[in-house]
């Protein structure tokens, strides 16, 4: 099923009218999906941390005369439960409610020994990639169980291996997380599909940061993980609950079959 997934393309106007956040949505999967998500008549907040950024996705969405998206800056490597709450609350007031929400953002240092592992960077590791998640989660479920169309995807990487310190473990977490949230809202009375989705080696910036030695032409672009994404938010996948994606390699020269995508 995962590789046919690459493959997928929705019905056109399939997400006519849902607004969907994208945390990360400035770069790499997130810029792409963003797009995707617009491209197929969503709303789509843009939430990061570097506005210019953004506002290049939001240029590139009304450039193609999708619904014009919205701009949520944001660091989680900061934000505190409190913000979160105050963004369920303008998505609420400006937005009219919550149909999608794509946990994108991610952080990572670098690979070194965990003893040498410093304790500021592992908290902030843990901050970005699983207690912002926790929050924002947690601020926006009450948001999603009102929508029945409701779904959340998580930017799976699994990488329980040697040298990955905080970032495997916070991801590795995150998959639990998914699991058991999964699980409570496995219920017709609140149901909200929860998946994740790990793409495996893109050529995308953190990629390219941590791998400099790495040809990144050898790495397909994030447009390719396109599909999978699209599926999970869409009504193909009503019903579909609890599901992990993962690829172990998607081939470089693949390309999405779908509408095309702007690209840098």
């Amino acid at each position: 099923m995962s590789e046919a997934l690459l493959n997928f393309v929705p019905q056109h106007a399939e997400l006519d009218g849902r607004v969907i956040l994208v945390t990360g949505a400035g770069t790499g999967i997130g810029r792409a999906i963003s797009i995707a998500y617009a491209s197929y008549g969503a709303t789509v907040v843009l939430l990061g941390k570097t506005i210019s950024e953004l506002e290049k996705v939001y240029d590139e969405i009304v450039a193609a005369g999708s619904p014009e998206p919205a701009i949520y800056p944001l660091d989680m490597a900061g934000a505190t439960a409190h913000d979160y709450l105050e963004m369920s609350k303008i998505l609420t007031e400006q937005l009219d409610g919550l149909d999608g929400l794509v946990l994108n953002a991610a952080w990572l240092p670098g690979y070194m020994p965990f003893e040498q592992y410093d304790l500021e960077s592992w908290q902030k590791v843990m901050t970005i990639n699983l207690n912002a998640n926790y929050l924002i989660v947690q601020a926006c479920l009450p948001l999603l169980k009102q929508s029945p169309k409701a779904s959340i995807i998580n930017s799976g990487h699994h990488l329980s291996r040697a040298y990955a310190g905080a970032f495997g473990i916070a991801k590795a977490a995150m998959e639990a997380m998914m699991e058991i949230v999964a699980d409570e809202h496995d219920n017709p009375e609140r149901f909200v599909r929860v998946n994740s989705i790990d793409s495996g080696p893109l050529n995308t910036q953190m990629r390219i940061a941590n791998y400099p030695g790495e040809d990144g032409k050898n790495n397909a672009p994030a447009e390719a993980i396109i599909g999978p994404y699209l599926y999970f938010m869409s009504d193909a996948s009503a019903g579909k609950t609890g599901e992990k994606i993962r690829y172990k390699k998607i081939d470089a020269d693949f390309v999405w079959p779908g509408k095309p995508v702007v690209t840098h």
